[in-house]
C-alpha cells in the first residue's frame, strides 16, 4: 500500500470517528409538564468520573425541566474519594430537594454521597456505612487523607443535623460502638433499623409508591433519567483500571500497523482504543475538542517523521502532543502519567517479541537499522593478512601478474611485483593491501 493510500485511510477514519463522537453528543428531547415532577436518578456501581458526569447532567436536566423533587437511588460499594467529593458538591448546590433513596448498598463513597442528600430514605434490607479510605493498593490510606476524610464524613453528617460520631465511626476503626456492631477495630455499617434509629434514615420504604407517599408527592410524573449509551461508555473507559488497558491496546496496535503493510486489524483496534479514550473523557466533561485536535497534530507530525525522515524533531513533537493530549483529557495527571509508562512498558516488550520472530516489515523499516551482512550471504569481510608478510612459497600456477601461490600448505591468490613468474617458482610475499597480496620472485643467496 502506497504513503497516500496509508495516510487517506488514515484521514477517512478520523473523520468517521468525529463524526461518531457528535453524534453521540447529541441531548435527547423531553417534553414539558405543569404537573409536579419527581426525577429518579440512578447511582450504582463504581463511584468515579464517569458517573460524576451522569449526575451533573442529571441534576442539571431535572432543575431544567422543572424538577419538584430528585430522587438517587442508591446502590454502590463505594469508589473514588475525589468524584465522590464532586457529586457532593453538586448535590449541595442544587436548588430542588434531593432524597437518598437507598436501594442496596450505600458503602464507603456512597454513604457520604448520600449524607449529602436533604434526607436518607432506606429500603428493607439494605445497609449504610464501611466508607474507610484507602489507597490504590487496597491498604489504608496515609495518615494525612485519613484525617481529611474523617472532617468530610462529619461536616457532611453535620450538615443536616445528625450526629457525626456515627459518620466518623463508618471511616475511623478507632471509634468505640459495640452496641452497632461496631468495635474497636471494626468500621460501623448501619442496618435500615439502626439507621432509623440515629437519625441516619428519615423512612424505611418497600418501593417507589410508598417513597412518593412519603414525600407527599404520590401524584406526580415520576421521570426516570437513565445513563445514555455514550455515558455507559464514558463510566467504562474513564475507570482508572481500564485507563492503561486502553493506551496498551492503542500504543500496540498502531505499532504493529506500521509493522505489516497495509492498513489493517491492528491499526483498527489501536485507533479504536485510543478513541474510546478521548470519547470516553469527552463525554465525562473532562476533555474538549482541542485533545483531540492535539492528538491529531501529533499523529501526524509521526507519520512524516515515518515517511520523511529527518532529524527527528517531527517524531518527538509528534510524541509531545500525543501524551499532552492524553494529559490535558486526563482528570488525574499522576494517574494518567502512570497509565501512559504502563502502556510504553507493554508496548515495548510484545513489541520485542514480534519485531525477534517475526522479523521487521512495512514502515518501520525505515526507523530501524536491520540489515546485516553475513557469510551465508556471500558476504567475505576485508580482512588484512599483515602477517603473511616475509613468508616464501611457490608459484602454484603462472603469474601473469595474478595467479594463486602456496605458503605453508595454504593457497592463496596473490599478484606479482613485477610480471611474468614460472609455475613452480618460489616467490616471497612483500606485502599486503587488504584482501591483496603482493609477491616477487624469491632468489636464494
Amino acid at each position: 500500500m502506497t504513503r497516500y493510500k496509508l495516510v487517506k485511510r488514515l484521514f477517512f477514519l478520523s473523520l468517521i470517528l468525529c463524526s461518531m463522537v457528535v453524534w453521540f453528543l447529541q441531548p435527547p428531547a423531553h417534553s414539558q409538564t405543569n404537573r409536579d415532577t419527581v426525577f429518579f436518578i440512578p447511582v450504582e456501581q463504581s463511584v468515579e468520573r464517569g458517573l460524576e458526569a451522569f449526575l451533573r447532567r442529571g441534576l442539571s436536566t431535572a432543575v431544567e425541566e422543572g424538577a419538584t423533587h430528585i430522587v438517587l437511588e442508591i446502590d454502590t460499594p463505594g469508589g473514588l474519594v475525589d468524584a465522590a467529593t464532586e457529586i457532593a458538591f453538586l448535590i449541595r448546590h442544587t436548588e430542588v430537594p434531593i432524597t437518598a433513596y437507598v436501594t442496596g448498598k450505600a458503602w464507603s463513597a456512597g454513604a457520604y454521597i448520600a449524607l449529602n442528600a436533604d434526607q436518607i430514605v432506606m429500603a428493607p434490607g439494605t445497609s449504610m456505612g464501611s466508607a474507610a479510605v484507602i489507597d490504590g493498593a487496597g491498604n489504608a490510606a496515609e495518615d494525612k487523607m485519613q484525617s481529611a476524610w474523617l472532617a468530610t464524613m462529619e461536616e457532611a453528617a453535620q450538615l443536616n443535623g445528625r450526629d457525626p460520631i456515627f459518620a466518623r465511626a463508618m471511616a475511623d476503626k478507632n471509634v468505640n460502638l459495640p452496641e452497632y456492631r461496631a468495635g474497636e477495630g471494626e468500621l460501623l455499617t448501619l442496618t435500615t433499623a439502626e439507621a432509623v434509629k440515629v437519625g441516619y434514615a428519615e423512612a424505611v420504604v418497600s418501593d417507589r409508591d410508598e417513597l412518593l407517599l412519603f414525600l407527599g408527592v404520590e401524584d406526580a410524573v415520576v421521570r426516570d433519567l437513565e445513563v445514555s449509551f455514550a455515558e455507559k461508555i464514558a463510566r467504562f473507559v474513564t475507570n482508572p483500571v481500564i485507563i492503561p488497558i486502553l493506551l496498551s491496546i492503542g500504543s500496540l496496535g498502531l505499532v504493529l500497523e506500521l509493522y505489516s503493510p497495509g492498513f489493517g486489524i491492528p491499526g483498527i483496534m489501536g485507533l479504536s482504543a485510543l478513541f474510546l479514550f478521548f470519547f470516553g473523557h469527552l463525554v465525562a466533561g473532562f476533555a474538549g475538542f482541542e485533545t483531540i485536535i492535539l492528538f491529531g497534530a501529533g499523529i501526524i507530525l509521526i507519520i512524516i517523521e515515518i515517511f520523511f525522515p529527518g532529524f527527528g524533531i517531527f517524531g518527538i513533537l509528534g510524541i509531545v502532543s500525543i501524551i499532552g493530549s492524553m494529559v490535558l483529557a486526563s482528570y488525574s495527571t499522576v494517574n494518567i502519567l502512570l497509565s501512559i509508562v504502563i502502556a510504553l512498558v507493554v508496548t515495548v516488550i510484545v513489541s520485542i517479541f514480534f519485531f525477534k520472530y517475526f522479523g521487521y516489515r512495512g514502515p518501520l523499516k525505515k526507523l530501524i537499522l536491520n540489515y546485516a551482512t553475513t557469510s551465508e550471504q556471500g558476504y567475505v569481510s576485508n580482512t588484512t593478512r599483515a602477517e603473511l608478510v616475509g613468508k616464501v612459497g611457490y608459484a602454484s600456477t603462472v603469474l601473469r601478474p595474478s595467479g594463486t601461490a602456496i605458503f605453508d600448505d595454504e593457497r592463496l591468490d596473490v599478484v606479482s611485483e613485477g610480471g611474468f613468474i614460472s609455475q613452480g617458482k618460489k616467490v616471497k610475499i612483500v606485502s599486503t593491501q587488504g584482501s591483496r597480496i603482493v609477491v616477487r620472485e624469491f632468489q636464494e643467496t
